[in-house]
């Protein structure tokens, strides 16, 4: 009788251990699988307009160059600027350009937005790729930025699930490998884009952003919101977005064309630039040079290098 009940009692632990083992397991794959439930009904698509479709649908990018007058270190330093729009299809799972036609592709419309120039000796390179929906009903579903000088090289990229996912990696040490989540914000990097869908939608009045991924790393600062209060105006046909940010003591101007396709004419970043009691409010300038229509990713050939002539690059 009493091995019988010493039987039981060992069964029943048994059980119970299986139990708490099962609960376990439980709670941590739902901890690790955070991203992978499902995400609240986005708003209805929002449809485009038969001038938007002639123009961003022609197999061409709309590329634009800029004269660029970029304060660093406490300086004014030259180079160049260029703005590269262009629609492409996503797929939304890898969150990748998709390779072949699927029917939840996503529709975007692409920004790769690069700086290049020296400070003294050595060269910059900076270049902030935003993947927007042409839909209009949501964040960029994709934002990444990198940097390269003769120090080192800096990347950043956030992807749009249930929460903004974030990683972050640097040469230096107080930088380096990151990994984080953002509740979902306005990012500045992606208004270039919506502006360029509906002006008339952009963000005004007291808001929450997360500052250009570029900015933030050339100040050396985290990666998060920040006050600030947004305008639109409009004069002789040339519509200016304004983005003021108190704490960081930093303005951005972006001016467009009132009238589709809303392109880009030229923006200045006021800020502090330098270091400690010799920084100093400066304002970077970029100024256009020259547009043009182009499927520039055929253009690959020698011959081809009088386009950028044509871009005065």
């Amino acid at each position: 009788m009493k091995a019988i009940s010493r039987q039981l009692i060992l069964a029943g632990l048994t059980v119970i251990g299986t139990i708490i083992a099962c609960s376990n397991v439980k709670n941590d794959t739902t901890t690790t699988r955070y991203n992978t439930l499902k995400t609240p009904q986005k708003p209805a698509a929002q449809p485009t307009s038969d001038a938007f479709n002639k123009y961003w649908y022609a197999g061409e990018a709309e590329l634009t160059s800029f004269e660029l007058e970029q304060a660093r270190y406490g300086e004014i330093h030259k180079g160049k600027a260029v703005l590269v729009y262009v629609t492409e299809d996503f797929n939304p799972e890898k969150q990748v350009k998709a390779d072949q036609r699927r029917d939840n592709n996503v529709p975007i419309l692409k920004l790769n937005a690069t700086k290049k120039f020296y400070t003294g000796v050595y060269p910059y390179s900076v270049m902030t790729s935003t993947f927007y929906p042409v839909a209009n009903n949501q964040h960029a579903i994709k934002v990444t930025s990198s940097m390269q000088e003769w120090c080192g090289h800096v990347f950043t990229q956030l992807n749009n699930r249930d929460i903004f996912d974030v990683e972050s990696y640097s040469y230096f040490e107080s930088e380096s490998d990151q990994k984080f989540s953002l509740d979902k914000v306005i990012l500045e990097d992606e208004l270039w884009t919506q502006l360029r869908i509906n002006p008339s939608q952009l963000p005004v009045g007291s808001q929450q952003i997360v500052p250009a991924f570029e900015t933030l790393r050339m100040k050396h600062i985290p990666l998060k919101t920040y006050e600030a209060t947004a305008t639109l105006t409009n004069s002789d046909n040339i519509s200016t977005y304004t983005i003021n940010y108190p704490k960081l003591n930093r303005k951005l101007e972006i001016s467009f064309n009132s009238s589709f396709p809303y392109d880009i004419l030229g923006w200045t970043e006021t800020a502090s630039s330098g270091f400690e009691n010799s920084a100093k409010i400066m304002v970077t300038k970029a100024t256009k040079i020259k547009q043009l229509k182009s499927p520039y990713w055929s253009k690959n050939s020698v011959k081809d290098s009088v386009l950028r002539k044509k871009l005065a690059l």
